[in-house]
């Protein structure tokens, strides 16, 4: 579980710190729902941007802001619904949208998670230390962003093949960043990076999204929550949870998985990889282009008890959708099969790893025969403004997006195969599981009890950490009671 452990002089002085600065924190029952948020922080939020460095933004970590750029209330949880004329099946594909997080993408909420419980602890000094953000993408981002709100000074870690956006945007956030060798497909090198600035450094707290565990909280705390919230809104008689598809990644979002697995019994949990780097279906390598979803290993906080199914997504297929969603032609095109105009205008909501998202629950919903009463979510991570320069490069390379090639992609798109998954047995659930070994207790020194606590005593393990919610909230409102003084 997460180490609660309290050292109560460095507690005392991130109370002062944070005091001197008017940092207040939000707890995960406001992350999860926002009215109870105290009026005067509303208040104060209607004259702040949703990017700008304000600690007052901590209190947007959640998936119910409104969406408009500043001085945004709070509402209902953001989504879209992807119709038949689009998707080509009959269940209905719901997706949670993280554009209108803080930093355009939902992994503030992971960060957030993860940093909090050791500054309200006193076990982060953020007078002697650095917080540590490796990731894929998004995670050091969001990283970046809670630590500055913290007043933590941080360490960004992304591999140098991602895109011109991230890296411009984290050098007015981090102080330092910190470029690996590869692309999304590169864990690895961010470990080593990890482990050689362990070795070499005394002010540096690493925050490994792969296996924090505050990662897989937030995730089972605040947006399998919110789905569940948009499913009772949106569901008509008859209407049913099917289940979620969702890339492995840091594995955090999986957790959603879980808790709509504990509240809609019979819901399946569809883990989503790239077909080129196909770790789970075939122990595999490769290089992928699928921004902000890591791999070659399986991540420690992944609850493989609670997946049931893995899909493999060829690479190639989000970048023609991404254009057939974004250029005029591909727009135009939509717009004639029945797309609907209020949807057109919010397609530029969804990222290149939302489009893979999206393919995955197709052909989830294939793959189960999946009806008009049947819910499959998912999670648009982020959304077209951290890509825009990728359509540019689509376009150098492949020249100006017509008539022809969008319907191409529309066929494509609408007839998609249940192809490279495997539905998981209980030995196939272990056998991933025991993945771990080689990453976790070979390379990084992970204990070997806990790696077998993960499957053989599931229930507490998972169960203990999901009970864990209501203790790290007391201690933030005793926290924000004392910078209140």
């Amino acid at each position: 579980m997460i180490d609660l452990k309290i050292d109560s002089s460095q507690r005392a002085r991130n109370v002062k710190r944070c005091r001197e600065r008017g940092i207040l924190l939000p707890t995960f029952a406001q992350m999860r729902d926002p009215s109870t948020i105290p009026e005067a922080i509303k208040r104060e939020l209607a004259e702040i941007g949703l990017w700008d460095v304000h600690s007052r933004n901590l209190f947007r970590v959640t998936w119910r802001n409104e969406p408009v750029e500043r001085g945004g209330a709070f509402g209902g949880v953001n989504f879209l619904e992807l119709p038949h004329a689009l998707t080509g099946v009959k269940a209905r594909i719901v997706a949670l949208v993280g554009k209108w997080f803080p930093t355009g993408a939902h992994k503030v909420g992971a960060a957030y998670s993860c940093l909090v419980p050791e500054l309200i602890t006193g076990r982060f000094d953020p007078t002697s230390k650095k917080a540590v953000w490796p990731s894929t993408g998004n995670y050091c981002r969001g990283g970046a962003y809670i630590s500055r709100l913290l007043a933590c000074p941080s360490v960004a870690i992304l591999p140098e093949g991602m895109s011109r956006e991230r890296f411009a945007w984290l050098k007015t956030m981090a102080e330092e960043v910190i470029a690996t060798p590869g692309s999304e497909s590169n864990v690895k090198e961010i470990f080593d990076k990890c482990i050689e600035l362990e070795r070499t450094r005394d002010d540096v707290v690493i925050f490994n999204q792969f296996d924090q565990l505050g990662n897989h909280l937030w995730h089972y705390a605040v947006t399998g929550p919110a789905m569940e919230s948009v499913f009772r809104e949106i569901a008509r008689a008859g209407d049913c949870v099917a289940g979620v598809a969702l890339a492995s990644g840091s594995g955090g979002t999986l957790g959603a998985g879980s808790y709509l697995k504990g509240v809609f019994p019979g819901a399946k949990l569809a883990v989503l990889e790239a077909l080129q780097c196909p770790t789970i279906l075939e122990n595999g390598f490769g290089a992928h282009r699928i921004e902000g979803i890591g791999d070659k290993h399986i991540p420690w906080i992944h609850n493989l008890r609670d997946t049931d199914l893995a899909i493999a997504i060829d690479d190639e297929l989000p970048m023609r959708f991404l254009r057939l969603f974004n250029e005029r032609e591909g727009r135009r095109l939509l717009a004639e099969a029945g797309v609907a105009d209020s949807l057109l205008a919010r397609l530029d909501w969804i990222g290149i790893s939302g489009v893979g998202n999206l393919i995955g629950a197709i052909k989830m919903a294939r793959y189960y025969e999946l009806g008009e009463h049947d819910v499959l979510f998912t999670v648009f991570t982020d959304s077209l403004s951290l890509y825009g320069s990728r359509l540019r490069e689509l376009e150098a390379e492949r020249g100006a997006y017509d008539q022809r090639q969008a319907d191409r992609d529309y066929e494509r798109l609408t007839s998609l195969d249940a192809d490279h998954l495997l539905e998981l047995s209980h030995l196939d659930r272990r056998r991933i599981h025991n993945l771990k070994y080689f990453t976790w207790i070979e390379q990084l020194g992970k204990g070997i009890d806990e790696l077998r606590e993960q499957w053989s005593e599931h229930r507490s393990y998972w169960g203990g950490l999901h009970r864990q919610v209501a203790a790290i909230d007391a201690l933030i409102e005793e926290f924000n009671r004392e910078v209140r003084g």
